[in-house]
């Protein structure tokens, strides 16, 4: 089968999910989500995860995991309580995670090796992993989000990603793995304010429809008014893979599995795009 991008995918990673007996009410329906989304990604026979995360933040450069095993514990800092030492192992990539630093740079975007044997997951990567794929069969190659690259910057990643993944011949599904709207509160149980639920119902209809024009169009206004997480970085990642989907294509629909639920005030869902028109 040809190699490229076949997917490009939203997941939460709200710490409440994170030990599943412990998670409350309002996020099983997240859950239940992202384990329905990984049989269907699962189904599509991916070579490769390809996951930017919102809890790995990189100041100046971009990061590409090129370890062979991701071996280690995740745990979170700022949530101990929900997430105090999970382990995890999964294999790498090495030979796509330089393949892709290298064509990152050729087009102007900085990017460096982690090989580190220090290195471990945070939670934004272990926990959509966990759920999407719990046996722990796709390997996977991890990115941060990057605080000095603009919303341009991220939403051209997805088409690097893509272009090596043909090059490679691997099947690749692109993963970002944060919220919708994220002005954060406290107060678990608490819902985005109904100006930021408004902002979040219109984008995930834009992806459903498959309309990655108007995704890009919109995003800029999303990321502001919505409180966007990790200011729309992280999802702009999201929307670029999509754009490398039309471009090879020629359309795109989306589809989303389980709930849009609340944490803290943020909003959360799980999407997949696909190419092709909707049924």
């Amino acid at each position: 089968m040809a190699g490229g991008l076949i997917a490009s995918v939203l997941t939460p990673h709200t710490p409440r999910m994170g030990i599943e007996e412990k998670a409350p009410p309002f996020v099983k329906g997240l859950i239940e989500g992202e384990r329905e989304l990984g049989r269907a990604l699962r189904a599509m026979q991916p070579d490769l995860f390809v996951l930017q995360t919102a809890h790995w933040v990189s100041t100046f450069h971009w990061f590409v995991t090129a370890h062979a095993v991701h071996k280690g514990i995740c745990f979170s800092d700022e949530a101990p309580d929900l997430i105090p030492g999970e382990p995890y192992e999964r294999q790498g990539d090495p030979e796509f995670a330089r393949a892709l630093a290298q064509s990152l740079n050729a087009a102007s975007i900085p990017c460096g090796i982690n090989d580190s044997p220090h290195y471990d997951w945070d939670y934004g990567t272990y926990v959509p992993l966990k759920y999407v794929d719990p046996e722990a069969r796709i390997p996977v190659v991890t990115m941060p989000t990057v605080i000095c690259a603009d919303l341009k910057e991220n939403l051209a990643v997805g088409p690097v990603v893509h272009e090596t993944a043909a090059r490679l011949g691997r099947r690749v599904i692109f993963v970002s793995s944060c919220a919708l709207s994220h002005k954060l509160i406290r107060g678990p149980e608490l819902w985005p304010q109904e100006e930021q639920q408004a902002l979040d119902r219109k984008i995930l209809e834009l992806f459903s429809q498959g309309r990655v024009k108007e995704l890009i169009e919109f995003i800029p206004h999303f990321s502001k008014a919505a409180d966007a997480e990790m200011g729309g970085r992280t999802i702009c990642g999201m929307i670029g893979a999509a754009q490398a989907l039309e471009r090879a294509h020629g359309a795109v629909h989306g589809q989303r599995y389980g709930a849009y639920t609340q944490s803290s005030g943020t909003g959360n869902a799980a999407v997949c795009i696909t190419p092709g028109k909707a049924a």
